[in-house]
Protein backbone atom coordinates (compact mmCIF):
# COMPACT_ATOMS: atom_id res chain seq x y z
CA UNK A 1 0.00 0.00 0.00
CA UNK A 2 3.08 1.89 1.12
CA UNK A 3 4.31 1.30 -2.26
CA UNK A 4 1.45 2.25 -4.38
CA UNK A 5 1.96 6.16 -2.65
CA UNK A 6 5.14 6.13 -3.29
CA UNK A 7 4.95 5.08 -6.89
CA UNK A 8 1.91 7.40 -7.74
CA UNK A 9 4.06 10.58 -5.73
CA UNK A 10 6.85 9.07 -8.57
CA UNK A 11 4.55 9.73 -11.41
CA UNK A 12 2.95 12.58 -10.11
CA UNK A 13 6.67 14.45 -9.56
CA UNK A 14 7.68 13.06 -12.77
CA UNK A 15 4.67 14.25 -14.80
CA UNK A 16 4.74 17.44 -13.40
CA UNK A 17 8.95 17.41 -14.36
CA UNK A 18 7.69 16.28 -17.85
CA UNK A 19 5.21 19.22 -17.80
CA UNK A 20 7.42 21.97 -16.82
CA UNK A 21 9.91 20.59 -19.06
CA UNK A 22 7.76 21.00 -22.08
CA UNK A 23 6.54 24.34 -20.87
CA UNK A 24 10.30 25.50 -20.66
CA UNK A 25 10.81 24.31 -23.91
CA UNK A 26 8.05 25.71 -24.93
CA UNK A 27 8.91 29.20 -23.80
CA UNK A 28 12.85 28.46 -24.93
CA UNK A 29 11.47 27.92 -28.46
CA UNK A 30 9.31 31.03 -28.38
CA UNK A 31 11.83 33.46 -26.87
CA UNK A 32 14.77 32.02 -29.81
CA UNK A 33 12.22 32.57 -32.60
CA UNK A 34 11.63 36.23 -31.39
CA UNK A 35 14.85 36.55 -31.26
CA UNK A 36 16.19 35.18 -34.44
CA UNK A 37 12.94 37.03 -36.03
CA UNK A 38 14.15 40.38 -34.04
CA UNK A 39 17.60 40.22 -35.07
CA UNK A 40 16.82 39.20 -38.78
CA UNK A 41 14.83 41.83 -39.02
CA UNK A 42 17.80 44.42 -37.30
CA UNK A 43 20.17 42.76 -40.40
CA UNK A 44 17.66 43.42 -42.83
CA UNK A 45 17.33 47.13 -41.61
CA UNK A 46 20.71 47.68 -41.36
CA UNK A 47 21.51 45.84 -44.50
CA UNK A 48 18.62 48.41 -45.79
CA UNK A 49 20.43 50.87 -44.54
CA UNK A 50 23.81 50.30 -45.54
CA UNK A 51 22.30 49.60 -49.41
CA UNK A 52 20.53 53.13 -49.21
CA UNK A 53 24.27 54.76 -48.01
CA UNK A 54 25.73 53.58 -50.77
CA UNK A 55 23.02 54.43 -53.06
CA UNK A 56 23.52 57.59 -52.01
CA UNK A 57 26.91 57.95 -51.98
CA UNK A 58 26.84 56.26 -55.79
CA UNK A 59 24.43 59.17 -57.23
CA UNK A 60 26.38 61.63 -55.27
CA UNK A 61 29.75 60.30 -56.94
CA UNK A 62 27.65 60.29 -60.04
CA UNK A 63 26.41 63.74 -59.91
CA UNK A 64 30.13 64.84 -58.94
CA UNK A 65 31.32 63.35 -62.01
CA UNK A 66 29.02 64.59 -64.32
CA UNK A 67 29.11 68.22 -62.94
CA UNK A 68 33.16 67.64 -63.68
CA UNK A 69 32.51 66.51 -67.36
CA UNK A 70 29.93 69.46 -68.00
CA UNK A 71 32.25 71.62 -66.38
CA UNK A 72 35.27 70.41 -68.53
CA UNK A 73 33.38 70.46 -71.47
CA UNK A 74 32.43 74.10 -71.08
CA UNK A 75 36.10 74.85 -70.06
CA UNK A 76 36.50 72.52 -73.93
CA UNK A 77 34.00 75.18 -75.00
CA UNK A 78 35.28 78.04 -74.09
CA UNK A 79 38.55 77.29 -75.44
CA UNK A 80 37.67 76.65 -78.70
CA UNK A 81 35.48 79.60 -79.04
CA UNK A 82 37.97 81.95 -77.94
CA UNK A 83 40.94 80.13 -79.90
CA UNK A 84 38.47 80.88 -83.07
CA UNK A 85 38.08 84.46 -81.92
CA UNK A 86 41.53 85.15 -81.35
CA UNK A 87 42.43 83.71 -84.69
CA UNK A 88 39.83 85.84 -86.26
CA UNK A 89 41.42 88.94 -84.51
CA UNK A 90 44.82 86.92 -86.10
CA UNK A 91 43.54 87.21 -89.53
CA UNK A 92 41.76 90.38 -89.41
CA UNK A 93 45.52 91.52 -88.19
CA UNK A 94 46.79 89.76 -91.27
CA UNK A 95 44.50 91.73 -93.40
CA UNK A 96 45.17 94.58 -92.14
CA UNK A 97 49.17 94.35 -92.49
CA UNK A 98 47.83 93.60 -96.27
CA UNK A 99 46.83 97.68 -96.15
CA UNK A 100 49.89 99.06 -95.41
CA UNK A 101 51.02 97.81 -98.86
CA UNK A 102 48.03 99.21 -100.50
CA UNK A 103 48.64 102.56 -102.30
CA UNK A 104 46.23 104.04 -100.04
CA UNK A 105 48.62 103.93 -97.14
CA UNK A 106 50.50 107.08 -97.17
CA UNK A 107 46.37 108.91 -97.20
CA UNK A 108 45.56 106.52 -94.15
CA UNK A 109 48.96 107.62 -92.53
CA UNK A 110 48.48 111.09 -92.60
CA UNK A 111 44.78 110.81 -91.39
CA UNK A 112 46.02 108.45 -88.33
CA UNK A 113 48.28 111.30 -87.71
CA UNK A 114 45.88 114.19 -87.71
CA UNK A 115 43.72 112.42 -85.51
CA UNK A 116 46.26 111.69 -83.31
CA UNK A 117 47.51 115.58 -83.16
CA UNK A 118 43.87 116.86 -82.38
CA UNK A 119 43.69 114.17 -79.52
CA UNK A 120 47.15 114.43 -77.69
CA UNK A 121 46.42 118.14 -77.73
CA UNK A 122 50.35 119.06 -77.22
CA UNK A 123 52.31 121.54 -79.45
CA UNK A 124 55.60 119.26 -79.13
CA UNK A 125 54.75 115.71 -80.20
CA UNK A 126 57.09 113.07 -81.41
CA UNK A 127 56.01 110.42 -83.48
CA UNK A 128 56.63 106.50 -83.62
CA UNK A 129 56.34 104.28 -86.80
CA UNK A 130 57.46 101.04 -87.76
CA UNK A 131 60.88 101.31 -89.68
CA UNK A 132 59.30 100.35 -93.08
CA UNK A 133 56.89 103.51 -92.33
CA UNK A 134 59.77 105.47 -91.76
CA UNK A 135 60.16 106.71 -95.69
CA UNK A 136 56.44 107.35 -95.97
CA UNK A 137 56.21 108.79 -92.44
CA UNK A 138 58.52 111.64 -93.12
CA UNK A 139 56.81 112.49 -96.43
CA UNK A 140 53.59 113.06 -95.40
CA UNK A 141 53.98 114.70 -92.20
CA UNK A 142 54.56 118.24 -93.46
CA UNK A 143 50.87 118.00 -95.02
CA UNK A 144 49.81 116.48 -91.64
CA UNK A 145 50.66 119.05 -89.71
CA UNK A 146 49.17 121.26 -92.00
CA UNK A 147 45.90 119.62 -92.54
CA UNK A 148 45.63 119.75 -88.29
CA UNK A 149 46.84 123.52 -88.20
CA UNK A 150 44.15 123.95 -90.56
CA UNK A 151 41.46 121.87 -88.72
CA UNK A 152 42.50 123.99 -85.40
CA UNK A 153 42.48 127.06 -86.93
CA UNK A 154 39.07 126.69 -88.43
CA UNK A 155 37.15 125.17 -85.54
CA UNK A 156 38.72 127.97 -83.14
CA UNK A 157 40.27 130.79 -84.75
CA UNK A 158 44.03 129.83 -83.61
CA UNK A 159 46.92 129.11 -85.46
CA UNK A 160 49.12 126.68 -83.91
CA UNK A 161 52.61 126.17 -84.95
CA UNK A 162 53.62 122.60 -83.32
CA UNK A 163 56.58 121.07 -83.62
CA UNK A 164 56.31 117.29 -84.60
CA UNK A 165 58.89 115.62 -84.77
CA UNK A 166 59.64 111.78 -86.13
CA UNK A 167 61.27 108.64 -83.33
CA UNK A 168 65.36 108.75 -84.71
CA UNK A 169 66.04 106.15 -81.91
CA UNK A 170 65.15 102.41 -83.97
CA UNK A 171 65.32 100.64 -81.29
CA UNK A 172 61.84 102.33 -80.38
CA UNK A 173 60.74 101.79 -83.79
CA UNK A 174 57.36 100.24 -83.27
CA UNK A 175 56.91 96.42 -83.71
CA UNK A 176 55.70 94.39 -86.89
CA UNK A 177 53.03 93.43 -84.34
CA UNK A 178 51.52 97.43 -84.73
CA UNK A 179 50.39 96.02 -87.86
CA UNK A 180 51.12 99.60 -89.01
CA UNK A 181 49.71 103.01 -87.86
CA UNK A 182 51.68 105.43 -85.86
CA UNK A 183 51.61 106.47 -81.77
CA UNK A 184 51.97 109.59 -80.86
CA UNK A 185 53.78 111.42 -77.51
CA UNK A 186 54.06 114.22 -76.08
CA UNK A 187 55.80 115.30 -72.43
CA UNK A 188 58.35 113.13 -72.74
CA UNK A 189 55.71 109.87 -73.00
CA UNK A 190 53.89 111.07 -70.37
CA UNK A 191 51.11 111.78 -73.00
CA UNK A 192 50.54 108.95 -75.55
CA UNK A 193 47.60 108.35 -78.66
CA UNK A 194 48.19 104.92 -79.75
CA UNK A 195 46.88 105.07 -83.38
CA UNK A 196 48.08 101.65 -84.61
CA UNK A 197 46.35 99.42 -86.68
CA UNK A 198 46.51 97.19 -84.03
CA UNK A 199 44.92 99.34 -81.12
CA UNK A 200 42.48 100.24 -83.88
CA UNK A 201 41.25 96.58 -84.40
CA UNK A 202 41.48 96.36 -80.98
CA UNK A 203 38.76 98.52 -79.94
CA UNK A 204 37.01 97.44 -83.13
CA UNK A 205 36.92 94.14 -81.92
CA UNK A 206 35.65 94.95 -78.22
CA UNK A 207 32.81 97.04 -79.77
CA UNK A 208 31.73 94.20 -82.55
CA UNK A 209 32.03 91.64 -79.94
CA UNK A 210 28.58 91.08 -78.87
CA UNK A 211 27.30 91.18 -82.78
CA UNK A 212 30.92 89.12 -84.03
CA UNK A 213 29.32 86.03 -81.12
CA UNK A 214 25.81 86.66 -81.94
CA UNK A 215 27.13 85.50 -85.92
CA UNK A 216 29.25 83.17 -85.30
CA UNK A 217 27.70 81.74 -81.95
CA UNK A 218 23.97 81.88 -82.58
CA UNK A 219 22.81 78.82 -80.37
CA UNK A 220 23.76 81.61 -77.82
CA UNK A 221 21.24 83.84 -78.76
Amino acid sequence: MASDQIRQMVNFILQEAHEKGNEIRVKTEHDFNLEKQTRVHEAKLSIQEEFAKKEKDREIQARIERSAEIGECKVKKMKVRDDLLNNLVSEAGQKCAMVTRGTNYPQLLQKLIVQGLIKIEETTVTIYCRGEDMATVKSILPAAVDEYVEIIEKESGIKLAPKVSINTNESKNLPDSSFGGVTLTAINGKIVCDNTMATRLELVYEELLPSIRAIIFPEEE
